[in-house]
């Protein structure tokens, strides 16, 4: 028997470091990507930034402002928080061939025991509604192009993950307080049990030994599925689970109408508003602050919280939702700009991968391929998305980025911008009439 009990704890350990392994793998992938980014401090202000990332990522305090969707989303990041501090004992039980060996808390591990299974059943719960709302309401947010296909499977999925991760620990619990009560040999009586010990009596007819196996295939089950969990959230929008809180920490902390300027067109400006400027004098280069291109048309050309950003998202829609863009019909998706953005690093990432750490000039880019001009120009630059993310994700810093490409690189802003600017330059107003008229409007 001891010999066995070795064998499941080498199997164990080597089944720890296979998941974690590989989970370590994705994640130096993920910074690898971001790392693609330009640069960008936000080191600056650091008690505001921790104030953030508790009250947006910890105390979701942005996710409640749409109430019940809201405090279902709670219990169900509670529940995936707080259950799965069970796996430290797991992890211990399957190392060193224990049994809840953190029994010895007494009163706080039968708290903490019954809290876990009221929080399971809540989560089951919670989840039933997300799957009811995505898959028979259907939900305008949730109907959408950019969801067919993946994206609709990967949150139906991982709904299914939460019901069957939550089932198992239930069972588990079920199944060993069935056997503390028949007092089965190291199944001492430990744990309260609030939830499991009403779905025991379903072990009710098997025989011990049958119910032994069963409680140790539930507990195998379960710490199986923990892992696969774990590793598929790098193929999933549930990523954001661990990427809300730097998420958060690094948003932009300047008020959300306030937009950044480029350093050398700044520079370039003052020098023709400074009277002591010799206006034929050639400035000296500064090849630190003249940008190689203006704007974003690639990944690559975003800073590296932009594309924080994208791997962040969570699909939800909200964004999209309160767009007023979107909500006229237009093309524009707050949502499909993260989504896109994210697709198209995540492309860039595997040419690196396939081309041994080397990036190789693929003909495909972020703008055009993945992301129309037109999408781009329907946006108002109002911020309602990016008032609205619930973890602080900005798409109109990508939008803006994207149109200084098409304007400044390209020259191809709409024709009634070009008028505009036109008449700003000409006129030094946006309407087009004679300079010397334009204060004739007092005169009336």
């Amino acid at each position: 028997m001891d010999i066995i009990k070795y064998f499941e704890s080498i199997f164990f350990a080597i089944l720890l470091l296979v998941g974690f392994g590989y989970f370590t793998i994705n994640v130096k992938k993920i910074i690898r990507n971001i790392k693609l980014g330009k640069d960008i401090d936000r080191t600056d202000n650091s008690s505001a930034r921790w104030k953030n990332m508790a009250i947006i990522a910890l105390g979701q305090s942005k996710m409640v402002k749409r109430p019940i969707a809201g405090i279902l989303h709670v219990i169900v990041y509670a529940g995936f928080i707080i259950i799965n501090l069970e796996l430290l004992e797991i992890i211990i039980d399957g190392l060193f061939g224990t049994h809840r060996v953190l029994s010895f808390l007494g009163g706080l591990y039968d708290f903490l025991i019954g809290s876990f299974e009221i929080l399971a059943l809540l989560v089951l719960i919670a989840v039933l509604f997300f799957w009811t709302r995505r898959n028979i309401v259907k939900l305008k947010r949730f109907v959408s192009p950019e969801l067919n296909g993946s994206p609709k499977k990967d949150a139906n999925l991982i709904l299914y993950f939460e019901v069957v991760l939550m089932s198992l620990f239930l069972l588990m619990n079920a199944s060993d307080f069935w056997l503390q009560q028949a007092g089965v040999s190291h199944f001492t009586s430990v744990g309260s049990f609030p939830v499991s010990h009403f779905i025991s009596p379903i072990f009710n007819g098997i025989n011990e030994s049958g119910v032994v196996m069963l409680e140790k295939t539930f507990w195998w089950l379960h710490i199986i599925g923990i892992l696969i969990f774990m590793n598929y959230l790098y193929f999933s929008k549930h990523l954001h689970i661990l990427l809300a809180f730097p998420n958060t920490y690094y948003a932009d902390l300047n008020a959300k109408g306030k937009l950044d300027n480029l350093e050398s067109v700044t520079n370039e400006v003052k020098l023709m508003m400074d009277p002591n400027v010799d206006p034929f004098a050639a400035p000296p280069a500064d090849a630190s602050i003249v940008p190689s291109k203006f704007g974003a048309s690639d990944v690559m050309d975003l800073n590296w919280v932009q594309l924080l950003n994208a791997y962040t998202c969570t699909e939800c829609g909200r964004c999209t939702s309160v767009c007023p863009a979107s909500q006229t019909g237009k093309k524009l998706s707050p949502r499909k700009i993260m989504m896109d953005t994210r697709d198209r690093l995540e492309e860039v990432g595997r040419n690196i991968d396939k081309n041994k750490g080397v990036f190789i000039p693929d003909n495909i880019s972020l703008l055009n391929n993945y992301i129309t001009a037109e999408e781009l120009w329907a946006c108002t630059s109002c911020n309602a998305c990016v008032e609205e993310c619930p973890i602080n994700i900005s798409p109109l810093s990508i939008i803006i980025d994207m149109r200084r490409y098409l304007v400044m690189e390209q020259s191809a802003a709409p024709q009634s911008l070009n008028a505009m600017m036109a008449n700003i330059e000409n006129n030094g107003a946006p309407w087009q009439y004679n300079q010397m008229d334009r204060l004739n409007w007092k005169e009336e």
